[in-house]
């Protein structure tokens, strides 16, 4: 099953795609439920006895990110791929270096909700602003049970799915401002999607990952490779924090991204990011600068 977010006819709703990815049918629900995208479903339990309207040819609709506004910040995870830690260390912009070249802990930052856009949507390079606009493909951890204290044994009975992110990040800001937030923050800087799928049709040890700038191939990997896990990233979070259905946990990026190269490989207007995710599908967006 793949859950998309999506609007038709001006109004958003939410509803599962079809087998040959032609057309999707919207559950019945109120529109500020709908609206909500799929943290609106979350606790609705098995979605395949919720009911259904006629389906829509996915070519009428206009996509949504699978949670269009989050409740509240969507939270990151930092350095949790080898290779990346090891890149990102060498590239200078590393603030946490104290933590050494692999961190001994989970790296937590966030980005804020108003910065998710969806698939096919256009990400804004303001050169005003940043002069390093990079990419970083991740898998995202969307909660559905939330909870304080969550041990690593029953962490995974929280999770209701999982998306993709392209956490993009001004390496500037990134550097100039030591905390993340300004960087990985800007306007149209987390887009996400293009559906999200129950934890069931994912297998995290051993889902592929790749992500290519204009069809070259930057970032190849597999989520067995994360230095934390998914259990281990919902424990460290929630051991102080009460995580909240809806929640969005983006587990980090592999090796390969613009900072990584020397020079750097910043985007620029017109550039395309194409990110490949499992079961998940494809996530692209094109990058232009912004119109002043």
């Amino acid at each position: 099953m793949r859950v998309a977010a999506f609007l038709v006819g001006g109004e958003a709703r939410v509803g599962v795609i079809s087998a040959d990815g032609r057309a999707v049918e919207p559950f019945d629900l109120a529109s500020d439920r709908a609206a909500q995208g799929v943290a609106g479903v979350i606790d609705l339990g098995d979605l395949r006895s919720v009911p259904r309207l006629s389906p829509i040819p996915l070519s009428e609709t206009q996509p949504l990110a699978p949670v269009p506004r989050p409740r509240r910040n969507i939270f990151c995870v930092g350095k949790n791929y080898h290779d990346h830690a090891r890149e990102f260390s060498a590239s200078g912009f590393d603030s946490s270096a104290a933590q050494g070249v692999v961190p001994k802990d989970p790296i937590i930052f966030s980005k804020v909700p108003e910065c998710v856009v969806a698939h096919g949507a256009r990400v804004e390079i303001d050169p005003a602003v940043t002069q390093g606009v990079d990419y970083e493909a991740e898998l995202a951890v969307i909660i559905g049970r939330g909870g304080r204290g969550i041990g690593r044994d029953e962490a995974m009975g929280h999770v209701w799915g999982y998306t993709i992110v392209n956490d993009v990040t001004a390496r500037d800001l990134q550097g100039r401002h030591s905390q993340w937030l300004i960087g990985k923050s800007l306007d149209t800087f987390c887009p996400m999607g293009p559906v999200a799928v129950p934890r069931d049709r994912l297998d995290l040890s051993d889902t592929a990952i790749t992500c290519r700038v204009n069809g070259e191939l930057r970032q190849d990997a597999n989520t067995r490779d994360l230095i934390f896990s998914v259990p281990d990233i919902i424990a460290t979070i929630s051991a102080g924090i009460t995580l909240l259905p809806g929640d969005i946990i983006a587990t980090g990026t592999p090796a390969g991204v613009g900072i990584g190269f020397s020079p750097p490989r910043y985007l620029r207007h017109g550039d395309v990011v194409r990110i490949e995710i499992g079961a998940i599908g494809v996530l692209e967006n094109t990058f232009v600068e912004r119109a002043r």
